[in-house]
């Protein structure tokens, strides 16, 4: 497994390398950010959170890599643009931590479940009324004279309605 792990680390070394070389090619000078205290990075660092999105993916790695190294300094000589900057690139809402849903999502999810439910109430209601009405058999009256019936044929004398001391309702549902 070592040799593998060792082949595998050999391989992928070049294309890191590759990748790094390759990103510095394609970054902007302007972009470039120091820790010198000067107003030159002050428009950048200050506004990064509405920059981010509209600097390539190669801009934001530049950014990403000198605000790295920025932070190995000690924190007590950066400013506090960069200190921000340093926190909002590592864990600011962009990439895998943006917002999945937007402002009304939850009136959206709300106003689909009202529907659903409203459309579902209809629909049982519609059936409802185009139903024949239920046959004369379930009616309490029919059911009290089977139950009668059911007493005078003595049908079921051991435990059923004919038997002594019945005390169910018989046939009435």
């Amino acid at each position: 497994m070592f040799l593998r792990q060792r082949a595998l680390g050999s391989l992928a070394a070049p294309l890191r390398a590759s990748r790094a070389a390759s990103i510095r090619t394609y970054a902007s000078p302007a972009v470039t950010v120091t820790s010198t205290r000067s107003n030159a990075t002050a428009p950048l660092l200050g506004n990064i959170e509405a920059s981010w999105k509209d600097l390539s993916a190669e801009e934001q790695y530049e950014i990403h890599q000198q605000l790295r190294e920025l932070q190995k300094k000690d924190w007590k000589e950066l400013t506090v643009d960069e200190k921000k900057a340093a926190y909002w690139v590592a864990f600011g809402p962009h990439g895998p931590r943006a917002p999945i849903h937007g402002p009304n999502h939850g009136f959206q999810v709300f106003a689909i479940t009202a529907g659903v439910i409203g459309a579902s109430v209809a629909t049982f209601m519609f059936f409802r009324s185009t139903t024949p009405p239920p046959p004369h058999t379930m009616t309490k009256e029919y059911q009290e004279q089977m139950t009668e019936y059911m007493r005078s044929q003595k049908m079921n004398p051991i435990s059923g309605v004919s038997s002594e001391g019945y005390q169910g309702k018989g046939m009435v549902q």
